[in-house]
Parts: structure tokens; C-alpha cells; sequence
């Protein structure tokens, strides 16, 4: 049986596309009989991440995970995440010089900037060198498409390969007798996901247009956004399983407005369930939406959001089947690399 040694800062409890993506990773890799060692912050001692209170900091990592990795004794190792346990992993792979693989999840080159505004540009230029240098350790660098391996060889990352993702199509489908009864008036066009900062969900809040808003998640800008937009729009915080499907199915257009997406898996679940998507020509949206089909991209979130209603949801049904996790599980089996 194949070990994987499998190290991310970002994990259960916490809600976000990438706990979505390693847990349906993990899932597809078992089925084909890979043993899964999971190296996560419910581990150790920890401590929120100061601007960004749902990431748990792993404190002094390094002894228990050099623990596991002596007791594991892994055939392959894969890094998720950038953090404290990611960067543990790392310096004890170098120092024995164990291959390991990496994903690059997220844009923190422009959240650095977002999140430091006074210092943007050096926030953002330390954060891409910090990237560059945490990626350069690995044999294989893995992305969600091709836009984003395109772009960062571009600024000096190597060895860098798609491991695209997928979409349960049979969860996410559409209950066509749907008990949800969010008491809105139609056209509902909703936003579902983290509530942060760099998902730019003021441009949503704040477009004019008919009908209702509804948004479904949470995060660190619930409470702002709630208190500013809540008699614009109806939160109504996170929702799972069935529930969650039960209240798409209701909902006409899913508005996407982030720019700092490396792909957006919500939008493949939005397509799932038959809803179109409005975006920008952004990662993420561009290389999923086929303007005018599926959904449409315009740098007028309002007008996009505004011309989906008139798109057929078998187009956006179709779109979602493309994308399959099977294909994404046997793709990133292929891309790990065996320790001798």
C-alpha cells in the first residue's frame, strides 16, 4: 500500500475550497488504496492568524512533525499550504533530501496587498518572492489550470503542471422541488462561500439589481458586511449538505465578483446546479465560463449578472459534467513522487 504524507495549515473545522479539495483528494485516493497521512493544525498547539482570524498558526512544529514523518515513513510527501506546518515539512524534506510536491492554492501575492494596503507593493513583492522560494523546493508544482501555471512560470516559478479539480455532480444538482423558502422575491441572485476580504463581495452588495441578494457563508467579514448590507441583502451564514443544494436550487445567478481566485470550485458547483455564473476576466471564471452559454464575463459585474438570466440551465449543467473528480484524483496521483 502507497503512504502519502499529506501536510496543510488549512483544514476541518475550517470551511474553504481547499479543505473542500484535499478532503475529495483524500476520499478518491483511498478508493484507489493509498493510505493517507494527514499532517494538520488540530495536531498541535496553535494560535489564530493575527489578520486573519480562521487560519490556525501550528506553533513550534518541528519535533512532532519530524515525529511523523519517522514514524509514517511516507512513499511520497505533498505540501497543500504555505504556512507553519507547510514550511516544517519542507525544511526536513531538504535537510534529507525527500522529493516533495506542491499546490499552489492561493493568489497571496495580491492578498498581501489587500491586507496590508499602506504597504502594498512591497507586501505584494515579499509575498511572490516568498512563494517562488517555498515552491522552489519542490520536484513538481501543481495548479488548477492552465491560465495559472501560465502565469506564474511567467514570474519565475518552475516545474510547474496542472492537477485540475472536479465537481460532485450528483450532490450538486439541482432539487427541482426544493423545500427552501429563503422568503425573497425573484430573481434571487446569490453569492455563497467565504466571507472575506478578497472575494470583493461589495461589488455584489452594492450592484443594482432586480429582485433580491442572498448570501450564504461566513468567515472574518460576515459581521462587517451584515451590519453594512443587511438591509440590501438576506445572510444567512454557512450551510452544508442538502440544505445548501436545497437553497442554490431556488437562486437564478450566482455572482462571482472576486479577482484573486486562482479558480473558484463554488463556480463548478454553482454550474452543477444549474445556475449561471457572472464573473470579471479573472482566474477562476475565465477559465471555466464560456461567455454567453454558461454565464458571462464583464468588468460590469451588474450587466453580467443582469444577461445570465436569460441563459438555459441545461448549458450550465453540461459545463459542470466536464469537470470530473475522478479525473482530477487520478491526475494528482500521477503527479507525486516517490521517495527511494
Amino acid at each position: 500500500m502507497r503512504t502519502l504524507l499529506l501536510v496543510t495549515d488549512t483544514w476541518h473545522p475550517q470551511v474553504s475550497g481547499i479543505v473542500t479539495v484535499l478532503t475529495t483528494l483524500i476520499a478518491g485516493l483511498e478508493k484507489l488504496g493509498w493510505n493517507i497521512v494527514v499532517v494538520h493544525p488540530e495536531l498541535f498547539k496553535k494560535i489564530p492568524f493575527p489578520l486573519y482570524p480562521e487560519i490556525p498558526l501550528a506553533l513550534f512544529p518541528r519535533k512532532k512533525i519530524e515525529e511523523i514523518f519517522e514514524r509514517t515513513k511516507p512513499d511520497y510527501v505533498h505540501i497543500a499550504t504555505e504556512w507553519t506546518l507547510g514550511f516544517s515539512a519542507r525544511r526536513y524534506c531538504l535537510k534529507r533530501n525527500i522529493p516533495l510536491t506542491t499546490f499552489y492554492h492561493t493568489n497571496f501575492q495580491l492578498n498581501a496587498s489587500l491586507y496590508l494596503p499602506l504597504v502594498a507593493p512591497l507586501a505584494a513583492r515579499l509575498a511572490d518572492a516568498y512563494m517562488r522560494w517555498f515552491h522552489g523546493a519542490a520536484t513538481k508544482t501543481l495548479v488548477s489550470n492552465e491560465t495559472l501555471r501560465a502565469e506564474i512560470a511567467a514570474r519565475g516559478f518552475q516545474h510547474v503542471l496542472v492537477s485540475p479539480f472536479g465537481v460532485d455532480t450528483e450532490f450538486f444538482k439541482r432539487n427541482e422541488t426544493s423545500p427552501a423558502n429563503p422568503d425573497l422575491v425573484k430573481p434571487i441572485f446569490v453569492y455563497f462561500g467565504r466571507i472575506a476580504k478578497e472575494k470583493s463581495i461589495e461589488e455584489f452588495l452594492e450592484a443594482k439589481l432586480p429582485g433580491s441578494k442572498l448570501v450564504i457563508g461566513g468567515g472574518p467579514y460576515q459581521s462587517y458586511l451584515e451590519s453594512k448590507y443587511g438591509s440590501v441583502a438576506k445572510f444567512v451564514g454557512y450551510k452544508r449538505g442538502q440544505e445548501l443544494v436545497d437553497l442554490l436550487s431556488v437562486c437564478d445567478v450566482y455572482v462571482f465578483p472576486s479577482r484573486s481566485e486562482t479558480f473558484g470550485l463554488t463556480v463548478l458547483e454553482a454550474l452543477s446546479c444549474g445556475i449561471p455564473v457572472a464573473g470579471h476576466d479573472a482566474l477562476g471564471p475565465k477559465d471555466i465560463i464560456t461567455d454567453g452559454v454558461d454565464g458571462y464575463i464583464s468588468e460590469d459585474i451588474t450587466e453580467a449578472a443582469v444577461k445570465c438570466l436569460s441563459l438555459p440551465r441545461e448549458a450550465c449543467r453540461k459545463k459542470a459534467l466536464q469537470y470530473s473528480w475522478d479525473k482530477a484524483v487520478k491526475a494528482f496521483a500521477s503527479h507525486q513522487v516517490q521517495i527511494l
